[in-house]
């Protein structure tokens, strides 16, 4: 009790003198980004473009946003998500695990109650991200990739570069696109551009970075719910072979963020960036590398400036004039940064700086390193920094503490006076009082899940998904190689008691062999959202 009105004295705190009731939240959730990846998380090694590991500094990111950020705000040591994607995703828009949501993996979802398809999360979690930030009075933006149906999230206008779903309608401003095609009665994967076969692995995909396709949802300027993007005389003379999909997405954030300011209404933007995934380079289709360039910026240590990118050429055949960046991951969080450094002066530019929360994360682990992996936590691991420069948070800088994406929608709904009702399950805690008092720990495991297999770790102790035990209470120099416990003798009474509590979690949430798809009847009716 005491712990609740402390914290509701801290809230009120920070909303006072603010004319809005809420603060604003900007939640930017990057694309398969291992902690690794950023500098702030000290790790000794990282990914080189073509994948893998090295200590190269030449392909190690350079992020001064980020880490003033987490420096002046504060960032989890250890946040972990799911191994890949879709599961990480549904994690994070439902703040549920996978026993209830059903997406135990890209290619291993459950069915819905009626046996037909995929359960939309929607349907599974009625309270999702978007449910609850509108039940907080806030204006909603989804901006960039989306992987799943969206037409049943109450986000209020979204600008998305699908990739993975738009191959079936050739859009016409592109045709940066993969797409399948019959060769001698087989399926073969062309590019479009080229009109020929790929020479790499691959899989069907339109272009989300160069050229990208781009889709708008009930933007004011139109009548229709989704429109493809260019869509007026203006637009379509601009767009082409220079148009970089990230700086598309935050020109329409940025437009919603200006108009909702105005109207001095509170806002929520779920960001979830393509940036940090691979993808087929359209640009150097012959290119080996697994990450695209990036329009080339500069940071000359107190602002960043951006090379107007200069592309021409067809065919697959082009030139970009030295104003593209080499392939590599290190230069797509190197762009994320510039983002965020935009972010941030655009809030400043409004005058909202001091009431907008702004959070970092990832989804999983890097692609050709820990994306999909359940071993140690590879897939598991991922970045996240939370900045709110108008609130008096109780923590600064590193915390070696344990947080789950799912924890951010119980946030949101603290932030946004929300109460999530105690029948409806939640599997995030609300990282709140953690933040806003002096409570030392948030939560006393994470919990992580690949196909048929959970990974679960504590301060002390972590099971893979390969029923691995490993010693966790001290972090290696790459974050992952901690000493296996082979001989429990050997570790502390605490090390084993950790363990046991551990293992009595699993039995909840390791369903896949027992309850794989949605119950007939689906959960029934939830009781309604609440605000405070």
């Amino acid at each position: 009790m005491k712990l609740k009105v402390f914290l509701n004295v801290c809230m009120l705190s920070f909303l006072i003198g603010n004319a809005q009731k809420q603060p604003n939240i900007v939640l930017l959730f990057a694309d398969d980004i291992s902690a690794r990846e950023l500098p702030i998380y000290g790790s000794t090694v990282w990914s080189p473009p073509k994948g893998g590991t090295t200590s190269d500094v030449k392909y190690k990111a350079k992020t001064p946003t980020l880490d003033k950020i987490a420096e002046e705000g504060c960032y989890v040591k250890t946040a972990w998500a799911a191994t890949v994607c879709g599961p990480s995703r549904a994690m994070m828009m439902t703040g549920r695990y996978a026993h209830l949501h059903k997406w135990w993996h890209n290619k291993d979802k459950g069915k819905a109650p009626n046996g037909k398809g995929v359960w939309d999360l929607y349907d599974s979690s009625p309270h999702s991200i978007a449910h609850v930030a509108k039940a907080g009075g806030y204006a909603t933006f989804w901006a960039g990739k989306t992987q799943m149906s969206i037409e049943g999230f109450p986000f209020d206008e979204g600008c998305f570069t699908p990739g993975e779903g738009s191959y079936n309608t050739a859009i016409h401003t592109t045709d940066f696109r993969l797409e399948t095609r019959k060769k001698a009665g087989k399926k073969v994967i062309y590019n479009a551009d080229t009109n020929k076969p790929i020479h790499k692995k691959s899989y069907v995909q339109s272009g989300w970075y160069w050229q990208p396709h781009v889709q708008l949802m009930n933007h004011p300027d139109t009548k229709e719910k989704f429109v493809w993007w260019p869509n007026d005389k203006k637009s379509e003379k601009e767009f082409g072979l220079n148009t970089f999909g990230p700086d598309v997405e935050l020109e329409f954030t940025f437009d919603f963020i200006e108009r909702k300011a105005k109207e001095g209404k509170p806002f929520f933007v779920y960001h979830t960036s393509h940036l940090g995934h691979d993808a087929w380079d359209f640009l150097h289709p012959n290119n080996e590398g697994k990450w695209p360039g990036t329009p080339k910026i500069n940071w000359d240590g107190k602002k960043y400036t951006r090379t107007k990118p200069k592309v021409t050429g067809d065919n697959g055949v082009y030139n970009d004039y030295g104003t593209i960046t080499e392939n590599g991951i290190h230069t797509h969080i190197n762009y994320l940064d510039y983002q965020v450094w935009q972010y941030l002066n655009k809030f400043k530019e409004l005058g909202i700086e001091n009431n907008t929360v702004f959070i970092f994360c990832a989804d999983n682990g890097t692609s050709g390193y820990g994306k999909s992996s359940p071993v140690s936590q590879k897939g598991t691991h991922v970045p996240l920094i939370i900045y709110a420069p108008g609130m008096n948070l109780t923590k600064k800088g590193a915390q070696n503490v344990l947080a789950n994406i799912s924890d951010l929608i119980p946030t949101i709904a603290d932030l946004g006076g929300v109460t999530i009702p105690d029948s409806y399950e939640m599997n995030g805690e609300s990282l709140m009082p953690f933040l806003t008092t002096n409570k030392p720990k948030h939560r006393d495991w994470v919990y992580g899940y690949h196909k048929e297999t959970t990974i679960i770790r504590g301060n002390l102790v972590m099971k893979d998904g390969n029923n691995v035990w490993y010693d966790v209470s001290k972090y290696p120099k790459d974050l992952i190689s901690f000493p296996k416990i082979k001989d429990w003798s050997k570790v502390s009474e605490a090390h084993r008691k950790e363990r046991d509590e551990l293992k009595k979690v699993i039995p909840r949430f390791d369903q896949h062999a027992t309850a794989h798809d949605a119950p007939k009847g689906g959960y029934g009716k939830v009781a309604p959202l609440k605000t405070k």
